[in-house]
């Protein structure tokens, strides 16, 4: 039975993961607000209701890795051992940057990507939306890891710091790689600066 499920939990994921594929190579090549479900659903060789069972919105199509970095926190976070929640968190970050990660990774496909949602207001927005998600689940998980209450400021303060640096780091090895410069240095430089940064304001705090 357990054999079973892992199969199917597997060719769900599978299907997942095919549709979003589609998506993000019809949205890149000809605008997010061009492409319809149904139209994506045609070319995944899928129903239209299949698309909406595994993607609610449109735009969820496109921002799909986000359960892969929350697993990954959360694992990160739970296995630290007597790291402090923030230094855990700082060294997952350190390690998916320097694996080249697909979160992190600076490519023509990602510039593709990042340009077909700047041009598009619905997008725009929805990833403004979830950074703010982002931040908030963040803040949950550090304030557990902490053994303090979910609403605490300070673990609120660490994961808005937090996610700031990292947004703001990749957005500068964007900009780098469309000058033909090295993202990497730049994503680096930008988010050890910012990691100082919350270390120094949480200090004294059990978050670091």
């Amino acid at each position: 039975m357990s054999n079973w499920t892992g199969l199917r939990d597997r060719k769900k994921q599978e299907t997942r993961q095919a549709i979003s594929n589609v998506a993000t190579r019809l949205f890149v090549e000809r605008g997010f607000d061009n492409v319809s479900v149904t139209e994506v659903a045609q070319e995944a060789n899928v129903a239209r209701k299949t698309v909406f069972n595994y993607f609610p919105r449109k735009e969820d199509l496109v921002f799909d890795r986000e359960e892969e970095g929350r697993a990954l926190v959360r694992e990160a976070l739970s296995g630290r051992g007597g790291q402090s929640p923030v230094g855990a968190f700082q060294a997952l970050m350190r390690g998916l940057a320097e694996r080249q990660h697909p979160l992190f990774r600076i490519s023509e496909r990602s510039a593709g990507f990042w340009r077909t949602v700047a041009e598009s207001p619905a997008l725009a927005a929805r990833a403004r939306e979830l950074q703010v998600t982002l931040a908030d689940d963040l803040a949950a998980m550090l304030a557990g890891a902490a053994g303090r209450a979910q609403a605490d400021p300070e673990a609120r303060l660490a994961a808005a710091m937090l996610m700031a640096a990292l947004v703001v780091a990749y957005g500068a090895a964007l900009r780098a790689f469309r000058e033909n410069k090295k993202p990497e240095p730049a994503f680096m430089s930008l988010m050890e600066r910012g990691f100082a940064g919350v270390d120094a304001a949480l200090a004294g705090t059990p978050y670091v």
